[in-house]
């Protein structure tokens, strides 16, 4: 009797730390309200507080097309549409965890138009205006980049090439789609501080919080399959982009504490196809635009440039 009480209790304290874990790491409830000017913590970004302010708002007051599709599993996704002209590429972009589509890409929008490409800035789901209340680091996410890569398939047609984007949760997001059916129109991925798989961040964060990072890791593994109905170890960037065709870019901090640098160096070493990896000195999570615009401008611009080549090249040999 002692032995079943024990064990009861055992399974109700694993239970229990599963479902707390679930609600910490995965959880949004439904009134959750989204300020797109709350920024992250950190000297870093208070440096560059006015700069990101004012790219914010003035992303803010361009017209947009509201976007609303629907994910394989039911969930309403919403987007906005930014047109710079016709017939020019059009670059799909994923912001990260607990961010903001207005928030993460004020800057990469800004370089996109500049660039002459038009845009389409995702709310991933459980954000902004998109439904949904658990967000499952890129696990679901994924096959939401295939839905709005293959919307944009379809609206703007087989002549118009896309391009994937996307920074921390999104740039791993994107990632983790690359392996998946993909519209032949995409024609390469920017991955802007990526984590190498969902199970990886979750045991580094645990780490840091004083807890073990393994034993953490699986009890959120169980959470998030009790709770939020899915697996955390069902994908990852490493393994996806072992079997991709696409050609990626992969940018990095050097001095990110919260996405190690080496996550993204484990990436590229996997990669099976055209494959580039930029770090930038000094810059911490998601900074490296800002620490460096104009190399990282001259980056992107030359991937980008160099993808199209590809995609002519490949179409003349069809």
């Amino acid at each position: 009797m002692i032995i079943g009480i024990g064990a009861l209790t055992v399974v109700a304290l694993v239970l229990g730390s599963a479902y707390y874990a679930y609600r910490i790491a995965f959880y949004v409830p439904p009134e959750h309200q989204e300020n797109i000017f709350e920024l992250p913590r950190g000297a870093d970004v208070a440096e560059k507080r006015e700069t990101m302010v004012e790219s914010i708002r003035q992303l803010s007051a361009l017209p947009y097309e509201a976007v609303t599709i629907t994910s394989d599993d039911g969930t309403e996704l919403f987007g906005r549409y930014y047109h710079t002209k016709d017939g020019a590429p059009v670059q799909l972009q994923f912001h990260g965890y607990r961010g903001s589509a207005m928030r993460d890409f004020c800057g990469g929008t800004t370089l996109a138009r500049k660039l002459g490409h038009n845009v389409l800035v995702v709310d991933q789901r459980c954000h902004g205006h998109s439904q949904g209340n658990t967000i499952t680091f890129g696990v679901l996410e994924r096959y939401d980049c295939r839905c709005w890569a293959r919307y944009a398939y379809s609206r703007f047609g087989e002549d118009t090439p896309l391009f994937l984007s996307g920074v921390s949760m999104g740039a791993a997001t994107v990632l983790m789609a690359s392996d998946l059916e993909l519209p032949g129109t995409v024609c390469g991925i920017i991955a802007d501080c990526p984590y190498s798989s969902p199970r990886a961040i979750i045991a580094k964060v645990a780490g840091e919080m004083g807890l073990p990072g393994k034993p953490a890791a699986a009890v959120c593994g169980l959470g998030a399959m009790l709770y939020g109905r899915f697996r955390v170890g069902a994908a990852s960037a490493v393994k996806a982009v072992r079997s991709t065709k696409l050609p990626i870019l992969l940018l990095h901090g050097e001095a990110d504490t919260f996405v190690p640098c080496d996550m993204s160096r484990d990436i590229y070493e996997a990669c099976a196809s055209d494959k580039e990896l930029e770090t930038f000195p000094g810059a911490t999570h998601g900074m490296c635009y800002l620490q460096d615009p104009q190399r990282y401008e001259a980056t992107v611009r030359a991937f980008l440039d160099r993808c199209l080549k590809l995609r002519v090249t490949h179409n003349k040999e069809r």
